[in-house]
C-alpha cells in the first residue's frame, strides 16, 4: 500500500467509524475498530467486483457513511472565516459537495486495506472533555509503519471523526489552506461549483500533502 493509497483510503475510514457507536459501546478506541471491520466485511470477497462496478462501492460507502459523519462540523472547520460568512444555502451546498468529492474520488482507496493493515494502539490518558484522538498505525506494503490519529468529538451521544492526521498532516488544515486560497481568489460560489463539478479539486489537496509526506 503506497502512501498516497494509505492518505486516501484513511480519508474514507475517518468518515466511517461513528456509525459503528452503538454496537461497540461508544468507546472512541471500539469504534474505530468495529468501523474497519464494518468496512472489510461489506468488501469481503468482493473486491474485484467493486473494482469494476465503484457505482455499487460508493453505494457501500453512502450506506455507512451519511447518517454518521459530522459533515457540518468539518466544513466549518475547513472554510473557517468563510463558514461565518457563508449563507445557509452555500453552507449545505459545500457540505454536500465536498462529502460527494470524498466519496468519487477516494472510494477505491478501501480496496488496498486487508484485515491486518491497522492496529489500535492503547488509549493514552482520558478524553479531554468532548474531544480525543485514536492513535493508530497503518502497515504499508514495504513492512513500515505509518501513523495514523483520528480526532473525534463526542456528538449527539456518539463519537464521530471529524479529522485525521496522516504523518502529521491534517486533512481538515490541507484543504482549509488548498480551498481557502482559492476562496480569497474567485470567491466561494466559484469553489462550491468546482467541488460540485469536478472532484480532481478535493484530489489535488489530497496529493499534495501526500506527496509532500513522501
Amino acid at each position: 500500500m503506497e502512501l498516497r493509497h494509505l492518505f486516501a483510503g484513511m480519508l474514507m475510514l475517518v468518515l466511517l467509524p461513528a456509525g459503528a457507536a452503538v454496537a461497540a459501546g461508544n468507546e472512541p478506541q471500539q469504534v474505530i475498530e468495529s468501523a474497519a471491520n464494518r468496512v472489510l466485511d461489506a468488501m469481503e470477497g468482493r473486491r474485484d467486483e467493486l473494482r469494476d462496478n465503484p457505482q455499487e462501492l460508493y453505494e457501500i460507502v453512502e450506506e455507512i457513511l451519511l447518517p454518521h459523519f459530522d459533515t457540518e462540523y468539518a466544513s466549518r472547520l475547513i472554510l473557517a472565516r468563510s463558514w461565518r460568512q457563508a449563507s445557509e444555502e452555500q453552507r449545505e451546498r459545500f457540505q454536500d459537495a465536498m462529502y460527494e468529492s470524498l466519496i468519487r474520488t477516494y472510494a477505491d482507496g478501501l480496496l488496498e486495506f486487508t484485515a491486518d493493515s491497522m492496529k489500535v494502539l492503547p488509549m493514552r490518558g482520558k478524553p479531554d472533555g468532548d474531544r480525543v484522538t485514536v492513535q493508530t498505525e497503518i502497515r504499508l506494503d514495504d513492512g513500515t509503519k505509518a501513523p495514523v490519529n483520528y480526532v473525534m468529538h463526542e456528538a449527539d451521544g456518539q463519537w464521530k471523526v471529524f479529522d485525521v492526521y496522516i504523518e502529521g498532516i491534517s486533512y481538515v488544515l490541507n484543504y482549509r489552506k488548498q480551498l481557502g486560497a482559492e476562496i480569497q481568489q474567485e470567491g466561494l460560489d466559484e469553489v462550491i461549483e468546482k467541488l460540485e463539478k469536478d472532484p480532481r479539486v478535493i484530489e489535488a489537496a489530497t496529493e499534495e500533502a501526500a506527496d509532500s509526506a513522501s
